[in-house]
């Protein structure tokens, strides 16, 4: 079994595209929704709250375990690997070098929460990866809790974006990173603001990727997910529509439980 945690919502996305990679995998997900955003959280906090889940999904049998949320990943994924050093462990990072690699403007912007935006493990991936590139990062508060809410086509929202985007794309940034696992569920409204100026990158696929190579016999199971929410399980499950994943109800043993409360 493969085990995928986040917040929230937002991990939904990489979620999506690890069970198209792994059609046969076992998956079990696992909203921290007791707790969200982890955004605004200390990083005390968000460690304590990824060792626990971690530890967790442990327990119950995964072999595999993805930290699908770009802050959990920032705060915390290192200690989470030293704790389980024998487990594979995939992190979720802003996409700085694909993006970095694929400017042709040399400018790039990430649109980030404002954890993950202040942290260390994003000014040392920029460092790495950035090269010559400059680098804009963008703190854009509210925008996971907009997702949770699922308040997604707001008109509201649209002019917020572009309030965020404008000068961005007026400084020449051509890629666009999504540094938020939520922020994937936000780009009916990002693209046309973008279109024709800078293409958003996103690493959900990379991710799946990575899973698919340490997969090894955890790729043949019966194809079932199970949902686990720290709060409010049944909403966790039907969001699936509204995020247009109802197909991964499909793949639902059961109806989502409540966990680790």
């Amino acid at each position: 079994m493969i085990g995928v945690f986040d917040s929230g919502l937002g991990g939904l996305s990489v979620l999506a595209a690890i069970a198209r990679a792994l059609p046969q995998a076992d998956l079990v997900y696992f909203a921290d929704t007791a707790h969200l955003p982890y955004g605004d959280k200390d990083d005390a906090f968000i460690r304590r709250r990824v060792l626990a889940i971690g530890s967790h999904l442990i327990e119950r049998g995964c072999g595999v375990v993805v930290v699908a949320c770009n802050t959990a990943t920032a705060a915390a994924v290192a200690a989470f690997r030293e704790l389980v050093p024998e487990l594979p462990v995939v992190g979720v990072e802003p996409g700085v070098k694909p993006a970095a690699a694929a400017s042709r403007s040399g400018r790039i912007a990430v649109l980030a929460t404002a954890s993950t935006a202040r942290s260390q493990r994003l000014a040392t991936l920029i460092q790495l990866h950035a090269g010559a590139v400059q680098v804009d990062v963008e703190p854009c508060h509210g925008w996971a809790t907009r997702v949770e809410t699922l308040h997604l086509d707001d008109p509201d929202f649209a002019e917020e974006a572009r309030l965020h985007l404008a000068p961005l794309l007026a400084a020449g940034a051509d890629q666009i990173v999504l540094g938020c696992t939520h922020y994937a569920f936000l780009r009916p409204v990002l693209e046309p603001i973008v279109a024709n100026r800078a293409t958003l990158v996103d690493v959900a696929e990379a991710v799946a990727r990575q899973c698919v190579r340490l997969a090894g016999p955890l790729a043949n199971g019966r194809g079932r997910l199970e949902l686990l929410a720290t709060a409010d399980p049944e909403r966790l499950q039907a969001a699936l529509p509204a995020l247009g994943l109802s197909w991964l109800g499909s793949r639902l043993s059961d109806p989502a439980r409540l966990a680790l409360a």
